[in-house]
């Protein structure tokens, strides 16, 4: 199996919550050192509403998952390894924050 090059970690959202996502991924950003991706507030891609992408180095992962389930303030939080192999990253290698959602995984063939 290959290693992870980064996380995915993807703060889900509906519009009227959108102050709040930015918020917490504001809180992830400067606490984990990640990168924050643009804010959707459609689904995009195969996420089922919206949301905005977070990446987090490898070394960080483990200490961001186990602050993410007491701190995402009510959000649903999807995240997964970056493999190469998206279809396997978003459909076995997930771990969810709060209760999970169908992703649109057809595009994944």
């Amino acid at each position: 199996m290959t290693e992870p090059t980064d996380f995915h970690v993807h703060l889900y959202f509906d519009a009227d919550e959108v102050d709040l996502a930015r918020a917490v991924a504001a809180d992830i950003a400067g606490r984990f050192g990640t990168a924050t991706g643009h804010f959707h507030t459609r689904p995009v891609g195969p996420h089922p509403r919206g949301s905005v992408q977070l990446t987090v180095a490898p070394e960080r992962f483990g200490a961001l998952a186990a602050w993410l389930p007491m701190h995402r303030r009510g959000l649903t939080v999807f995240a997964h390894p970056s493999t190469g192999d998206d279809r396997s990253d978003h459909t076995s290698h997930v771990i969810w924050f709060g209760p999970s959602e169908p992703l649109k995984t057809d595009m994944f063939t």
